[in-house]
């Protein structure tokens, strides 16, 4: 069963939710992700949480690569079809 959610309604100078946006996209979020996960760690950690910043450029290409490798990544139903898979693979 779903857990019941609330809606949230913030005010934000226009300027800054832009801004923010830009760089929570940057980070592979969205608006809702970020508060959603901001208020998780403030009700986890019962204090304001560490900051988020945006990966520098190494960094981001690691990420994509990432994204990539597993976008081509084979999928399996259970872990047993993935061990069948290694040992075929090994043979």
């Amino acid at each position: 069963m779903p857990a019941q959610t609330s809606m949230l309604h913030v005010r934000i100078d226009d300027s800054i939710k832009t801004q923010a946006a830009q760089a929570l996209d940057a980070m592979g979020l969205s608006m809702a992700e970020a508060v959603r996960l901001f208020l998780h760690r403030v009700v986890a950690e019962q204090a304001f949480p560490l900051e988020l910043k945006v990966p520098n450029a190494r960094t981001r290409a690691a990420m994509a690569e990432s994204r990539a490798m597993m976008a081509r990544a084979p999928r399996f139903n259970s872990a047993q079809d993935m061990f069948d898979d290694l040992e075929q693979a090994g043979e």
